[in-house]
């Protein structure tokens, strides 16, 4: 049961705060977004695909539905995010703090990654609607 409680929290929590992203960008919209994505030399509307790793993703974590599936979108828009801040190089550090220099991106990606392999626990949409067949 424990174990289940942990993946609630961790759920929770990269679920949670990652919707605070996705609530900011469709409130204020998606332009700092858009002009990362066409500095890669991507077309403008693929920064859209931000709404599927920021809002939809982070609310299926949080219900607990397909959870796997929404930690790939996670995994997937904050490798993005640190390509587009970097240009592909990640070893550097923070010149204000002396983290890394992706330490948020990190901390989402690497807990969605935890997600995907420890699935969703018992608390879950998922479980209910299994036993409920």
């Amino acid at each position: 049961m424990f174990e289940d409680i942990g993946k609630l929290i961790l759920r929770l929590n990269i679920g949670i705060l990652m919707l605070f992203h996705g609530i900011f960008k469709i409130i204020d919209g998606i332009n700092g977004v858009s002009g990362l994505i066409e500095g890669m030399g991507l077309p403008a509307w693929i920064s859209y695909g931000v709404f599927l790793g920021e809002v939809l993703a982070p609310i299926m974590l949080i219900i607990g539905f397909r959870v796997k599936i929404a930690s790939i979108l996670i995994i997937f828009t904050m490798l993005m995010a640190i390509f587009a801040l970097t240009s592909g190089n990640i070893f550097i550090l923070n010149e204000k703090s002396g983290g890394w220099i992706v330490e948020l991106q990190g901390l989402y990606l690497f807990g969605a990654l935890a997600i995907m392999f420890l699935g969703s626990g018992r608390f879950a949409l998922d479980i209910k609607m299994k036993k409920s067949k």
